[in-house]
C-alpha cells in the first residue's frame, strides 16, 4: 500500500509545471501504474502451447550449457593452472571455480525450469483451466 501510495505521489509530481523529468515520467511507465482506487489490468491466461514452447526453449538452453560446461571442465582438465606464485595459484583456482560452478548453475536452473514448465504443460491438459481458476 505504501509503494502504491508513492508511485501516485511521484505521478502527481511527474504532472506539475516545470519538472524537468514529467515528460519523461508521463510519457513513460508511470502511465501504466495503477493508483490508489484503480484496480490493474487482467492479465491473459498462458495456455498449454506457451508452457510446451517454455519447457523445450528452457531445455534447449539446459542441453547448451551443459554443453559449455562439459567444454569448460575438458579445458581446465588439459590446462591445469600452474603458476610459480601462490597468489597468482590462488586467483587462478579461484576463477576455476567460480566459471566451472556458474556453468553448472546455468545447467542445473535451465534444467529444472524446462522440467517445471513441462509438468505445467501436463497439468494444463489434464486439468481445465475453468477448475484451475476457482
Amino acid at each position: 500500500r505504501r509503494t502504491v501510495l508513492w508511485l501516485g505521489n511521484l505521478r502527481r509530481r511527474a504532472s506539475m509545471p516545470g519538472a524537468v523529468a514529467a515528460s519523461i515520467m508521463v510519457s513513460g511507465w508511470m502511465d501504466r501504474i495503477p493508483t490508489m482506487g484503480e484496480t490493474p489490468p487482467e492479465t491473459p491466461h498462458k495456455g498449454p502451447l506457451s508452457f510446451l514452447s517454455g519447457s523445450l526453449t528452457s531445455f534447449l538452453l539446459g542441453w547448451l550449457a551443459l554443453g559449455v560446461s562439459r567444454r569448460v571442465v575438458g579445458y581446465y582438465l588439459e590446462h591445469p593452472p600452474h603458476y610459480a606464485s601462490a597468489v597468482a595459484q590462488s586467483i587462478a583456482t579461484a576463477l576455476k571455480t567460480l566459471l566451472m560452478g556458474m556453468c553448472f548453475l546455468a545447467t542445473f536452473s535451465f534444467g529444472f525450469i524446462g522440467l517445471g514448465l513441462f509438468l505445467v504443460f501436463i497439468r494444463s491438459l489434464i486439468i481445465p483451466s475453468e477448475q484451475r481458476s476457482s
